[in-house]
């Protein structure tokens, strides 16, 4: 009976210490950025696992997709970076700014525009731009990418549509069917006009920021040679690597939630 009660005590005191160090860990607020052809939606699984931790999430509707009516005339890199920059200023302290695909770029102007409030740049499976780089000339060095035989330009030059035949095999070649199912039903077209819009970065503000890369490395979206060259021309902390198509936030949420824990820690 004595050892069963020391036991006990023992066990209940270390379950208590566990408890208090677990209190203690660093509780951070990430703000996640979509990507093209993507919505708020993508981030779903991801920020529940990041929420259930203790962290606060902020995902960001980029004007003119998921349900924002925006007309594609009006969206520009620079109405993307305002829409971020605004949902940063309404939180306190710095943040963990992720950003998947196109919105590479806006993450990177964000930081330009506020880096005093960014602790680092997560960039997934996204465009890593220098000064003076855009989606359209990041896009015409990939040679693995199979979006750009993919897309639809409107008639009036304002929006990017994607195959119907070709969407599945460009962006989640590797997801369950329902994933696939959600977003073929998520679709909606592209505004053309930020894809040529140039960022404008710096070593002062950009440069002094940290930044980490998640490689996607079966992506059909954004060849993986292209990712490894923009890595290489950056200053990157660290990077990860996922073996997932182009929305591993869908696919593999668990290990892309796993990778943004151990760098907010």
């Amino acid at each position: 009976m004595l050892t069963y009660m020391v036991l006990s005590i023992v066990f209940l005191q270390s379950a208590d210490a566990k408890t208090r160090a677990n209190s203690k860990l660093p509780r951070k607020t990430f703000v996640l950025v979509h990507g093209a052809w993507q919505a708020p939606y993508a981030w779903d699984l991801v920020k529940d696992d990041l929420a259930k931790k203790g962290h606060t999430v902020i995902v960001v509707e980029l004007p003119s997709h998921g349900n924002d009516n925006t007309p594609p005339l009006e969206a520009s890199m620079n109405a993307y970076r305002d829409k971020v920059v605004a949902a940063i200023k309404n939180t306190k302290g710095r943040v963990i700014l992720v950003g998947h695909s196109m919105a590479g770029l806006v993450i990177s102007a964000v930081a330009e525009s506020i880096p005093e409030r960014i602790e680092s740049l997560v960039y997934l499976g996204a465009f890593l731009p220098a000064d003076g780089e855009s989606l359209m000339s990041l896009t015409s060095n990939d040679k693995q990418s199979l979006l750009g035989p993919a897309i639809v330009p409107s008639q009036d030059q304002l929006t990017l549509a994607i195959k119907k035949e070709s969407l599945i095999n460009v962006f989640c070649q590797d997801a369950s069917e329902k994933i696939k199912e959600l977003v073929t039903a998520q679709y909606k077209t592209e505004p053309a006009i930020p894809f040529g819009d140039k960022v404008t970065l710096t070593s002062a503000n950009f440069g002094k920021v940290r930044k980490y890369y998640i490689h996607t490395l079966k992506d059909h979206a954004v060849g993986i040679d292209l990712q490894r060259q923009m890595v290489a021309t950056s200053n990157v902390s660290k990077v990860y690597s996922v073996d997932s198509g182009h929305l591993p936030h869908l696919t593999q949420p668990r290990e892309i939630s796993k990778i943004l824990f151990e760098i907010a820690d």
